[in-house]
């Protein structure tokens, strides 16, 4: 009885900090917000608010993919140069291969499973640290863009509705005047999806479960390596669905970008509140880190600051995010 109540207590605690955690990003975000809109009458406009929807729904789904892994306690450094090969993939089947738009679609998000699996595999049953299998991955699919492409874009221009899927707006259609890119409800329905598999299946209990506590879940009978690599499958798919997102944005598959969304994506992931030693996380911070973000890159540019000081405020504010949560585990 003592040993349940304390195990209950801790997992009370638990919660708890991770929830104060989250409501710490939550009104930082709420700050900015209110700091940028009383600095600039332009910030809290419409088009501005779908500006930076818009401008963070490729990150927002990489980061999303991104918080499973994080919360088993690893790390996924290839999330942005999978997404550029899945959209070079995409290039080659619909400009190359003159196939259909859903073919291309489905081998984009196909490779970007695949390059997954090949993360997953590396980490769970070759035991490789997820940190140098996922970069090995970074360099591989890297070198395979520049590598199929022939170092040069891809161009949609003979399938023009291949740009509609991210920059056409369908709600307009319905609701005249409200124009919202469809980029930003492929960015929500990949973020509620997420929600329930986080929370509502297996995968998301399996998850939690591999963070807290790999040895115990293994010795509970959970085959540790076979999840792990269904985990980073599941991250490889995001990053294939963001590659679209991306290619369907520029209308074209850029084969030289990708290197440095991995980073963002992990920032956004850990201010929102994941830990990175796992077990802990969920995807509404993974949503307020996201937008933290990309408030603040918005905001500076209204405000005239130099894009060179961007990354260094992201990254004090990556700093102060892994400092809090270490001090929170040291209490724990």
């Amino acid at each position: 009885m003592e040993l349940s109540a304390s195990a209950t207590s801790r997992t009370a605690a638990l919660k708890k900090a991770g929830a104060a955690q989250k409501l710490l990003a939550f009104a930082s975000l709420i700050l900015l917000v209110v700091f940028f809109s009383l600095s600039s009458a332009n910030f809290f406009k419409f088009d501005n608010i779908i500006g930076i929807l818009l401008a963070t729904a490729v990150t927002g789904v990489l980061a999303l993919g991104s918080t499973f892994v994080i919360i088993t306690g690893g790390i996924d450094l290839a999330v942005g140069t999978v997404m550029t090969f899945c959209s070079v993939i995409a290039g080659v089947i619909i400009t190359f291969g003159g196939m259909p738009i859903p073919y291309g679609i489905l081998g984009a998000v196909g490779a970007g499973a695949l390059c997954g699996a090949v993360s997953g595999f590396a980490v769970a049953y070759l035991k490789i640290p997820p940190f140098i299998a996922t970069l090995a991955v970074m360099m591989i699919t890297k070198g395979l863009s520049l590598v199929i492409s022939g170092t040069k874009p891809i161009y949609f221009v003979d399938t023009p509705a291949f740009a509609k899927i991210a920059m056409e707006s369908s709600i307009a259609k319905l609701i005249p005047g409200l124009a919202i890119p469809n980029a930003v409800f492929i960015y929500f329905g990949m973020a509620i999806l997420a929600s329930l598999l986080l929370t509502k299946t297996i995968v998301g209990r399996y998850n939690f479960a591999l963070g807290s506590n790999e040895e115990a879940a293994r010795l509970s009978g959970i085959n540790v390596r076979a999840w792990k690599l269904a985990i980073y499958t599941i991250t490889g798919v995001f990053s294939g669905v963001a590659g679209i997102i991306m290619a369907s944005r520029l209308n074209s598959a850029q084969p030289a970008l990708g290197q440095g969304y991995e980073l963002e994506a992990i920032a956004a992931v850990v201010i929102g509140g994941t830990s990175l030693f796992g077990g802990e996380g969920g995807v509404i911070g993974t949503l307020v880190g996201i937008m933290l973000i990309g408030v603040l890159n918005n905001g500076l540019v209204i405000l005239g600051v130099s894009s060179y000081l961007q990354p260094v405020v992201i990254g004090a504010i990556i700093v102060l995010s892994v400092f809090i949560d270490r001090l929170v585990k040291q209490r724990r």
